[in-house]
């Protein structure tokens, strides 16, 4: 087969799988948009993003947890650590809040296995910062 023959044949599937890309982008993009908290909410987390990384590190570490709650933790860990973000970091606004909303989707699910005193027990700031994480991330007001 000629390389001009491969190249016409080729391009249908590499515009197909871009679209398939760029739709799952798209979706992924919609479901964090449609489960972030309020937009105080978020401004607030960002403040405490240091305290989060710390918390996440900490709880990851512990060897007390479920194992599937570690290996989750250390994922976020890894997602936020590369450079490539569902939402690029340079977009203004929701650039950092997609990490903001996935490090609550994931200390929600680390709760709902650990409990909330788990949270509590390796927050390295302070008693009010605790309390904006439980607002943000709906660990003391929702089921």
């Amino acid at each position: 087969m000629d390389p001009g023959q491969v190249w016409a044949a080729a391009w249908p599937i590499l515009i197909g799988a871009a679209a398939g890309l760029l739709a799952v982008w798209v979706v992924l993009a919609l479901v964090l948009w449609r489960s972030r908290p309020d937009s105080t909410g978020i401004g607030e987390a960002i403040r405490l993003l240091p305290d989060l990384l710390r918390l996440l590190r900490r709880l990851a570490a512990d060897p007390d947890l479920p194992r599937g709650v570690r290996v989750r933790l250390v994922l976020l860990l890894v997602y936020l650590a590369v450079p490539i973000d569902l939402i690029p970091d340079f977009v203004p606004v929701i650039g950092y809040a997609d990490d903001v909303i996935i490090i609550g989707l994931t200390l929600r699910s680390v709760v709902r296995r650990a409990g909330p005193q788990v949270v509590a027990r390796h927050w390295p700031g302070t008693p009010e910062g605790l309390e904006a994480v439980r607002r943000v991330t709906c660990l003391s007001t929702c089921s």
